[in-house]
């Protein structure tokens, strides 16, 4: 296997392979939190965050530690505990230094813990073999594409909601829910241009 270039990797994780609009990992976040701009973007930061460190971290756990001692079948226990505790130092962070956006993300920051998006990137970075600093631009690269679609979907909801008469059918989840295809449609444009697998 060719090894693929950090670089290439960070942009083919924002555009071309983006965790929310190719796998659609991390839709139940997404779809409560973009409602505004304002609190997707404080949750964008967080997931961004979050998914650069623990994707680098359990990367050398899972490398230095659990495979070299023949314990791997216990990294889905690992990540998620690497997760957890990652995502308590980022609610303490935002309770402690931005009161306003903890009260606008409340439950929705504690459940990045199982934000499925997070979890796929560091099962994604073991299952492609990616060493430390491609885990870094991968998880980087996620964590950016993520917080990009979540504040175009909610800078359009914004708009829709100001300007727009929506049936109500349409809105809250459905809206979303379009937008969103209509946007991965969009992303899918980038395709040819850069494809990690």
């Amino acid at each position: 296997m060719t090894p693929i270039n950090p670089l290439t990797l960070f942009f083919a994780a924002i555009f071309t392979n983006n965790i929310l609009l190719t796998n659609f990992l991390g839709l139940c976040p997404f779809l409560s939190i973009s409602k505004e701009r304002r609190s997707a973007m404080g949750m964008g930061a967080a997931v961004v965050f979050v998914m650069a460190s623990t994707t680098v971290l359990n990367n050398w756990i899972y490398y230095k530690i659990l495979l070299p001692f023949g314990l791997e079948h216990f990294r889905y226990i690992v990540f998620i505990v690497v997760i957890a505790a990652f995502v308590q130092l980022v609610e303490m962070t935002v309770e402690r230094f931005f009161p306003a956006l903890y009260f606008v993300l409340g439950i929705f920051l504690p459940l990045i813990t199982v934000n499925c998006a997070i979890f796929g990137a560091s099962l994604f970075m073991i299952i492609r073999g990616y060493n430390l600093v491609q885990s870094l631009a991968y998880g980087a690269g996620s964590g950016i594409g993520w917080w990009l679609a979540i504040m175009a979907v909610s800078a359009i909801r914004e708009k829709l909601q100001k300007s727009a008469k929506l049936p109500k059918g349409l809105e809250g989840p459905a809206i979303t829910l379009i937008i969103t295809g209509l946007l991965s449609l969009a992303f899918l444009a980038f395709s040819g241009m850069i494809r990690v697998q």
